[in-house]
């Protein structure tokens, strides 16, 4: 995706938001370009970008180098005011430490970097189950071809409560009839071992659980579990 088309979206975003609240921009492998940095700084944007290894950056001394190198031996470090792309373009830049992976992930942010704005990063990660269940791995919500606001208002107060059902029962479903992955998943003691995180992606969402599960009901003609429990 180009700057235009990312500045496009992004200003699509903005005009969103609640008066005077704050939006985070979460972003993995992120290719960036100078006019979308320069645009991110003037309207206010706060992000944290996960870099590719082989942007080019100046971090103040020596000569322009890449992420990778900087980061080459080790597992924490902040750079403040780094120039990208040659330019005047400046950014800030951590380090964000991966249990058992041999390389730290490179992220951008807005702020004065240090270990708690890096640490930001890792919500990105609840982030993708949650636009996969509105996707085509859940309701399709882009099918519905839904144009006029009060419409859309209901149709999403029907999503907000079909989730709700959803994910009781695939949570319900999960504690009583484990799947093989999950039963090997207490083994790996350490939550933010890269190989936990990949464990935990691949075994699905509550929400696609329990659809999944209320569909097999209705093809089988057996009873759905209930929407509220008493």
């Amino acid at each position: 995706m180009g700057f235009e088309a990312q500045k496009e979206l992004l200003e699509g975003v903005w005009s969103w938001r609640l008066t005077d609240a704050e939006v985070l921009l979460l972003a993995e492998r992120f290719y960036p370009s100078r006019g979308l940095f320069e645009w991110l700084h003037s309207p206010g944007w706060k992000y944290r970008l996960r870099l590719k290894s082989k942007v080019f950056a100046s971090p103040g001394w020596g000569e322009e180098t890449t992420p990778r190198e900087l980061a080459r031996g080790m597992t924490e470090r902040f750079w403040p005011k780094v120039r990208l792309f040659a330019s005047g373009v400046r950014t800030n830049l951590g380090l964000l430490p991966e249990a058992g992976h041999p390389q730290p992930g490179i992220i951008a942010m807005d702020c004065y970097p240090g270990r708690a704005a890096v640490m930001d990063y890792r919500e990105r990660g609840g982030i993708e189950p949650r636009f996969a269940d509105f996707k085509t791995r859940g309701v399709d919500l882009e099918d519905s071809q839904l144009r006029q606001a009060d419409r859309l208002e209901r149709f999403v107060l029907i999503l907000v409560l079909s989730r709700y059902w959803c994910v009781h029962i695939g949570c319900d479903d999960a504690a009583q009839n484990p799947t093989p992955l999950e039963k090997k998943a207490p083994h790996q003691t350490d939550p933010e071992h890269w190989i936990s995180r990949k464990l935990r992606r691949s075994l699905g969402s509550w929400f696609k659980r329990g659809l999944r599960l209320i569909r097999r009901c209705l093809q089988q003609n057996r009873p759905v579990p209930p929407l509220f429990r008493g």
